[in-house]
């Protein structure tokens, strides 16, 4: 990242990417700071020289950050609150194929961790360097992977499928048709394959309409910006016919301010004179429910049976 903060935002604006996962940072400590073009990078590092991660959002959805995970410099969350919606988006950068088998145990407990954090009902998108292959084909993946992989794999792809297995996620990669060099994510020299993923629930995989790989930017020498496009699915409440004919009737007493008078007193004799107009009033009294005859001793002795069974 160092002196590619605004070369990098240029690119996001470019192209119209909203969030931005980054890896191999290489930037120390934990803060968020604007890198210009109206985008702020969200970071964790403890090493100047090595590893690091960050998310790089556009600034009204900075706004919308409730929550940031730094879990090592090799993991990072954000929860976002988008028109009612959770999204967690995760940066992860796991270790390369020559790292010793620990780093990569303690790598995939970290990823684990945050990912069975994260409540069901809430969306997950992850962005990662998992620097490993995880092959063509779905013979025996079908559940996690599409047919449009890389012919190449390893072990460490292995444990990317093996991973989604357990979370019940998808590698967004596989299951869209692209031409060959609009699948290989890294090339240095003359070899080009697939590192570099996207992983979401596998029950929003129908939320995310398109992916590819953007060739020709030259932000980072070896990897390529890997992108996809999602649809956050929003939900707004109706408004009841009580409700809208409350208002209505609230801003008519109020001759069509739209502000509150200043004098409390004034403001709730409105409300109350207003709300007995449309809501009525009641006697204050509890009606007896005539359907529960039946709820006598021996019932519920039996529901109290029931539920020390249960226990």
């Amino acid at each position: 990242m160092t002196g590619k903060g605004r070369e990098l935002a240029d690119m996001m604006e470019r192209r119209k990417v909203d969030i931005l996962c980054v890896q191999e940072t290489r930037w120390k400590g934990s803060k968020a700071c604007s890198i210009g073009a109206g985008f702020k990078l969200f970071y964790y590092g403890v090493d100047s020289k090595r590893n690091g991660v960050g998310v790089v959002l556009k600034e009204e959805f900075g706004r919308n950050v409730l929550e940031v995970k730094s879990v090592s410099d090799r993991v990072m969350s954000l929860k976002l609150e988008i028109e009612g919606v959770m999204l967690n988006v995760v940066s992860s950068y796991a270790p390369q194929v020559d790292c010793e088998l620990e780093e990569k145990e303690r790598f995939w407990s970290e990823l684990n961790e945050v990912i069975e954090s994260i409540p069901m009902g809430e969306k997950v998108v992850i962005g990662e360097d998992f620097n490993g292959h995880v092959g063509e084909g779905n013979t025996v993946d079908e559940e996690v992977m599409g047919k449009f992989g890389v012919k190449e794999w390893n072990i460490e792809g292995q444990m990317v499928v093996d991973f989604a297995k357990r979370m019940d996620m998808a590698v967004v990669n596989t299951y869209f048709q692209k031409r060959e060099e609009h699948r290989m994510t890294y090339k240095s020299g003359g070899r080009s394959t697939q590192v570099d993923y996207i992983l979401c629930r596998r029950g929003n995989l129908k939320e995310i309409s398109d992916y590819k790989v953007v060739v020709g930017e030259s932000v980072a020498r070896q990897h390529r910006m890997v992108v996809c496009r999602m649809t956050l699915i929003v939900c707004k409440k109706k408004r009841s016919k009580i409700e809208k004919k409350t208002k209505q009737k609230l801003r008519q007493a109020l001759g069509g301010q739209v502000v509150l008078p200043d004098d409390w007193e004034t403001t709730a004799e409105v409300i109350r004179v207003t709300g007995r107009k449309v809501l009525g009033v009641s006697s204050g009294r509890r009606k007896e429910d005539k359907e529960t005859w039946w709820w006598n001793e021996e019932v519920q002795d039996s529901i109290q049976r029931k539920r020390l069974a249960k226990k």
